[in-house]
């Protein structure tokens, strides 16, 4: 009994066994006739002309940017302007008191009518010896003597003029009048400060135009100098401080004749148009340069997978197997990878999918134009 019942139970152990074998090898079965009849889309590179976008920090900076500062020292009496009104150039800004130099102004011309008459007395004296040194009654001597004395009043009439140039300079520097048209800045000093010689007044921006400053590598710097004839590489757009794109258009300019020894880069500036003053001087944004890619290699960013830092894609070899292959990414634009090294353009590489499939897969391909990558990419 026992026997037949150790029989029965090896004979259903053995058809049990050969069930699971029987059921497994019709699945492995379907599924490698699942993986070998499942379509999947494959291309070749792109290779196009085309531009991509580099973004630099930039320092925004007025056209016309200085301090306003005093070259007397004075007591402020009247302000003329208030902060951030635009002016006009010679427009005057501060007056600072002034009696002293009116005062000078007062000596200097009394030392000049002083001299003045000194001379003509002097020049009298001259005439009439001249005459008794011609009819022998005096000397030359005296005469020499009274020629020294005329100079010598000649020089003070010169010192006196000099007294009046100097007052009238100093009255001048009592008023403080705009160098050039702008919007005043902040003014420190209020109306009956004591300010010393040098003190800072104000500034005073012209907005008109802006500079906006930033640093380029070697490599990019010899891109612009030997790209004459590449007009995109000669203008830049700028993006605010908010991400919203400045609606006028600069141009680029060298600005520095070095390269600076610790970052290896050269500073550059955009100049742009500013006819609302949005822009204002200090502030800061980004540079946008379109730069051009002529016959670059594309490669769909969807038909990548990273490993460890590396970027990979699937090739098709022949016999329709995937065959996993690393490429050097030059540069990432949207949607794509623009290739360096890893691939050529007859190669044929698996659009998408590649993480249903793994290496030595075979598939069906179907081959999909350049139009269809660029939708296709387009909606990632």
């Amino acid at each position: 009994m026992n026997y037949r019942h150790s029989a029965f139970y090896a004979l259903c152990a053995a058809i049990c066994s050969a069930a699971v074998i029987t059921i497994t090898s019709c699945n492995n079965k379907v599924e490698k006739i699942n993986t070998t009849s499942e379509v999947f889309q494959v291309l070749k590179p792109v290779i196009v002309d085309t531009v991509y976008q580099e973004e630099y920090v930039a320092e925004i900076h007025a056209l016309q940017n200085v301090e306003i500062r005093t070259r007397i020292k004075g007591i402020i009496e009247q302000i003329h302007v208030d902060e951030g009104n635009p002016v006009a150039a010679g427009q005057l800004l501060f007056t600072l008191s002034s009696r002293i130099y009116k005062e000078d102004l007062l000596k200097a011309n009394a030392q000049l009518k002083s001299a003045a008459a000194e001379l003509k007395s002097v020049e009298v004296e001259v005439k009439n010896i001249k005459l008794l040194v011609e009819k022998n009654i005096v000397s030359k001597t005296e005469l020499e003597m009274v020629l020294a004395k005329k100079e010598a009043i000649q020089a003070k009439i010169e010192e006196a003029n000099s007294a009046i140039s100097l007052a009238k300079l100093n009255l001048s520097f009592a008023q403080i009048r705009a160098p050039f048209s702008g919007t005043i800045n902040r003014i420190p000093n209020k109306r009956g400060s004591l300010v010393e010689e040098g003190a800072l007044l104000t500034t005073i921006s012209n907005n008109r135009e802006v500079f906006a400053y930033f640093n380029l590598s070697e490599s990019d710097y010899l891109n612009f100098v030997t790209s004459d004839k590449k007009t995109e590489f000669k203008s830049a757009h700028l993006l605010l401080a908010n991400n919203t794109l400045y609606e006028y258009k600069g141009s680029i300019e060298i600005s520095e004749s070095e390269f600076d020894a610790s970052s290896g880069n050269i500073a550059f500036r955009a100049r742009f148009p500013n006819p609302e003053a949005l822009l204002k001087h200090g502030g800061n944004g980004k540079i946008i340069i379109t730069k051009p890619l002529h016959n670059a290699m594309l490669v769909p960013l969807r038909s990548t997978f990273e490993i460890q830092d590396k970027v990979f894609v699937f090739t098709v070899d022949t016999k329709n197997k995937v065959r996993q292959k690393a490429i050097v990414p030059k540069l990432r634009i949207p949607h794509f990878y623009v290739v360096e090294a890893g691939l050529t353009k007859d190669e044929i590489i698996l659009f998408e999918g590649v993480e249903n499939v793994k290496e030595g897969d075979q598939i069906k391909p179907e081959i999909i134009s350049h139009e269809q990558t660029l939708i296709g990419s387009s909606k990632q």
